[in-house]
């Protein structure tokens, strides 16, 4: 007879699994960066396009206000005032300036400023945001009878 005898060892211990190390790839860090340039691709022509609309509200405002400021000083004065005389009377920002500087306001007599007057703001350089390069509405305009204006390629849509 034959007998059987187990004999029972030990578990023999499994190979060691070398362990992953946790990280980044570089192909996983350039689709990053790939989607992130894309992104600021769209996103920075957008933010410019912003921010130059919000310059065109400070000249089209400092026009609005230096209108009603001029019939104060008529009122006052039976004269529409040049650049000087609104100054010196606090009825205009300091050198025809608008709030931020990005302007330059200008005022052309009708004949004489009895009768009337054109307010022009035009881009000042060095300010800034410079807004010399906005070719879609390059300068605004406001006459004494209200009458609204605007020069560049899409003078249509400044007001």
């Amino acid at each position: 007879m034959n007998i059987v005898t187990h004999t029972f060892s030990a578990p023999r211990p499994e190979p060691r699994r070398r362990s992953r190390m946790a990280g980044v790839t570089l192909l996983e860090l350039m689709a990053v960066v790939m989607v992130i340039g894309v992104l600021a691709m769209i996103a920075v022509p957008s933010y410019r396009q912003y921010v130059m609309r919000a310059q065109r509200t400070e000249a089209k405002s400092a026009l609005l206000q230096l209108q009603a400021n001029q019939e104060r000083y008529y009122l006052a004065n039976r004269t529409y005032g040049t650049v000087a005389q609104l100054v010196g009377n606090n009825l205009l920002g300091t050198g025809g300036l608008t709030e931020r500087g990005t302007y330059t306001i200008t005022i052309a007599p009708i004949t004489n400023y009895t009768n009337g007057y054109t307010a022009t703001a035009t881009p000042t350089s060095g300010s800034t945001i410079n807004m010399t390069n906005d070719s879609d509405c390059a300068t605004f305009t406001l006459n004494s009878q209200g009458v609204r204006g605007a020069t560049g390629t899409n003078s249509a849509n400044c007001w």
